[in-house]
């Protein structure tokens, strides 16, 4: 992994990108980390254009790596996906959530995985690619396996990429090494964040390496599989989220890159 490859998800600072003005200056201070690429996340479209917004990007040396749409306007509306990524001049896409879907419901679930193929299929046909980001309810199990393996198959390899969460797999009882390499070929995108717990029993998320998550063989899994950007992400911050995301980086930079 380069340094270089290194990017972060707006929606960790997402209550300082609510106004063009605060997003031009969250830009500027992610660049001065050391940051060079961003997944743009935690903004409503009103916010600002996505042309300004690639401007503001490039004016601070940030690639925009990605993006998350609402979940409903990929699997319903998927060219206009199409063309606010061509806007924005960004390749990928994820499908951040699965609301309103009941994974212990055959119905449900199955009309997720097709709406899933038919906007992958969508978005690749306009040469993009949408990718599906888990949380931990995906490794509820039907049949033996997690519903997250359930969408990998029953999904075209060339329509349904994945953007796997590393707390969010340990989370749901998953190995992360094993889901990168279950995933070659398919794994673009990987959510970099740590785990660790409160007292209390309590799981709680970390900044890179202040938690229990051995990133070393996740990253290396990941390379071998494909991945090509790695995105950091912190839901939650026990103070400055910039504090945190600085905490991050200066950790990946001095531990995980070659």
């Amino acid at each position: 992994m380069k340094i270089e490859q290194v990017a972060l998800i707006t929606y960790t600072i997402r209550d300082f990108i609510q106004t063009p003005e605060d997003f031009r200056a969250s830009m500027k201070k992610i660049a001065d980390i050391g940051y060079k690429a961003v997944q743009i996340s935690g903004m409503g479209h009103d916010v600002m254009p996505a042309e300004e917004i690639a401007a503001v990007c490039a004016e601070n040396g940030l690639t925009i790596c990605a993006t998350h749409e609402p979940s409903d306007m990929i699997l319903d509306e998927p060219e206009k996906v199409v063309e606010r990524l061509k806007k924005l001049g960004t390749q990928y896409t994820a499908y951040p959530f699965p609301r309103d879907v009941d994974f212990t419901d055959a119905e449900s679930r199955n009309k997720l995985i097709q709406q899933l193929d038919k906007a992958g299929a969508v978005l690749r046909e306009a040469g993009l690619v949408l990718t599906y980001h888990n949380h931990a309810n995906e490794f509820y199990k039907w049949d033996g396996k997690p519903a997250l393996q359930h969408i990998a198959e029953q999904t075209s390899a060339e329509n349904l990429h994945f953007e796997p969460d590393t707390y969010w797999v340990q989370l749901g009882g998953g190995n992360v090494v094993e889901w990168c390499k279950m995933l070659k070929g398919r794994l673009p995108l990987l959510h970099l964040k740590d785990v660790g717990v409160r007292e209390g029993n309590t799981p709680i998320m970390h900044e890179i390496g202040y938690g229990n998550l051995d990133f070393k063989p996740i990253i290396a899994a990941a390379e071998a599989s494909g991945c090509e950007w790695f995105i950091v992400e912190q839901d939650s911050c026990p103070g400055d989220p910039f504090d945190s995301l600085k905490m991050s980086f200066d950790y990946i930079k001095a531990n995980l890159v070659s």
